[in-house]
């Protein structure tokens, strides 16, 4: 399917599962429709099953997205609690369209708990509470990771998948490989057939001499591997290193659990031109999980990162926390990096990469191949460090499954093809006209609408106040409207450091209501009167 005729089938608000093989353009298409949505002011929740899939649509996970956090079951006592949870409610309450991509990593008791949360908070018995749902990933990439092997370890297996009756979109255009060997090499892997062709091309790019190539993003299956290969470049670097320490507190055993789950090693040593990468979202939304970057100083009390964008950054310590309600039970703090010469090949996931080294010799699971191998735009940008048998299996049920999936396809387009220009139209319109949010007509933009324009830009408040000629009290005032209209999300960048708005929010819990004079009072005047508004739109 062309991505033309899947972006109108998504304009008419249908449900939809949007797939295809690497580079056939689905985040382009996802995209262009958030952009279609947002200018005539539907509310669209934009998420991914992980944080490095969330940036490349500027969204977030669909796990922080819908509350359920990491939760693998949802009791009547979890939705109750989520149900008081205002601006979760909120949120639920005023979003139109709920997109979710990378949805092959998704598992199927996930997607039916966002199902059971959207439901329960929009009140509604319609599969996903009565919102359009948009699914977008590839099956061929890697699957879920699961504590206990099952058979229904894809999303597409959930409840709720067959609830929603998603039309199929798999477009079949490739952008990214520009065609020739690599793309017939995939799509082999596809097809469960790897032809002797493919295989003698993938022979000729294996790296036999002990050598690297020349400044490649390095990839390996095992941790144990990228950890080893970041230490040898770290050793390459020929200065002073700086060593950051994890410090912790609480229970001992929920400590040990924290050090396990966490991204950030106990131990950081950093060096001036080491390669890393962040591990955490920033409060602040100066990085999110997964952005690469370079140390280009040491000098201050924490290291300095230039990122890919050539953001740069002062990577202060963030806390990883196990609460019991508002009770931190556990917490352990470190600076938020981690070594990123070599990753490994589940984080490389929807990265798109001019020069990929990648060591498939230890492929252990269907998918971890293709996977690497499609992270490169071309066959000449790829340099192979081994590989074997496994690093070219697909999952049996994919295959099966993607026949089924391109059958379902062509089946909708030839349907929606029979439609005239007219009523495509007049179902784009209508549907609209059904989640649009309408501005107001009267002479003039809202003056709040102003404000949202510079919030897009990522103004501070300080700035939009100054550009607009208002106080900073009525910039705030212009946020909580936006925030009332279910513009959260856009609103994120401006949240204070968690440690400052829990403080602020056990004031505010203390004082029994959400006034600010009794909570400025209760905090000895710490934070000024804004501040305190400010964060009151996170609470």
């Amino acid at each position: 399917m062309q991505q033309k005729i899947a972006l109108d089938i998504l304009k008419t608000g249908r449900n939809v599962y949007l797939t295809g093989a690497a580079g056939s353009g689905k985040t382009h298409v996802l995209n262009s429709y958030i952009s279609y949505l947002r200018k005539h002011n539907a509310v669209v929740g934009v998420t991914a099953s992980t944080g490095i899939a969330a940036t490349h649509l500027n969204g977030m996970t669909i796990h922080s997205w819908s509350g359920i956090g990491v939760k693998d079951y949802l009791s009547e006592w979890d939705l109750d609690t989520m149900m008081q949870r205002q601006p979760l409610v909120r949120r639920l309450e005023r979003t139109d369209i709920l997109i979710i991509d990378e949805v092959s990593m998704l598992r199927p008791e996930i997607l039916d708990m966002v199902d059971m949360v959207a439901r329960a908070l929009k009140r509604s018995k319609d599969p996903f509470g009565g919102m359009q749902v948009v699914l977008s990933g590839d099956f061929f990439q890697l699957p879920p990771v699961v504590r206990k092997t099952t058979e229904e370890i894809f999303a597409d297996t959930a409840r709720s998948w067959c609830e929603a009756d998603f039309r199929v979109c798999y477009l079949t255009e490739q952008y990214r490989q520009e065609g020739g060997k690599l793309l017939s090499i995939l799509n082999d892997i596809r097809d469960g057939e790897v032809s002797a062709v493919s295989r003698k091309a993938l022979q000729e790019r294996l790296l036999t001499n002990g050598g690297y190539a020349e400044d490649p993003v390095v990839l390996y299956t095992h941790n144990k591997d990228v950890d080893e290969r970041n230490a040898t470049e770290l050793k390459k670097i020929d200065s002073d290193s700086v060593v950051y320490e994890m410090t912790s507190g609480g229970r001992a055993n929920l400590i040990e659990s924290l050090k396990k789950s966490v991204l950030a090693p106990e131990k950081l040593e950093l060096k001036v031109g080491a390669r890393v990468m962040f591990v955490k979202n920033s409060s602040e939304q100066e990085y999110v999980n997964g952005t690469l970057g370079e140390v280009i100083s040491l000098e201050g009390e924490y290291p300095l990162i230039k990122t890919k964008t050539g953001h740069e950054v002062v990577a202060r310590p963030v806390s990883w926390e196990t609460t019991d309600d508002t009770k931190v039970l556990a917490s352990v703090t470190q600076v938020p990096l981690r070594l990123a010469w070599a990753i490994t090949v589940h984080k490389s996931q929807g990265m798109s990469l001019d020069v990929v080294e990648a060591d498939l010799s230890k492929a252990f699971a269907p998918g971890q191949g293709y996977v690497a191998l499609s992270r490169s735009r071309t066959l000449n940008g790829l340099v192979l460090k081994g590989l074997n048998p496994t690093a070219l299996q697909v999952h049996p049920y994919v295959r099966e499954r993607d026949e089924q999936l391109q059958a379902e396809s062509r089946r909708w387009e030839n349907v929606f093809q029979k439609f005239s220009k007219a009523k495509v139209q007049q179902m784009h319109e209508e549907f609209v006209d059904r989640v649009g949010h309408a501005v107001s007509q009267s002479p003039g933009i809202p003056t709040h609408f102003k404000t949202q324009a510079l919030a897009k830009r990522g103004g501070s408040i300080a700035d939009m106040a100054k550009e607009r000629g208002l106080t900073k009290a009525t910039v705030l005032s212009h946020l909580e409207k936006l925030k009332d209209a279910g513009e959260d999300e856009l609103l994120e960048y401006l949240k204070p450091n968690q440690d400052e708005l829990n403080e602020i929010e056990r004031a505010f819990k203390r004082s029994k209501g959400d006034k600010l004079s009794p909570v400025h009072k209760l905090l000895r005047g710490k934070y000024t009167y804004e501040q305190l508004r400010l964060a009151r739109l996170f609470l």
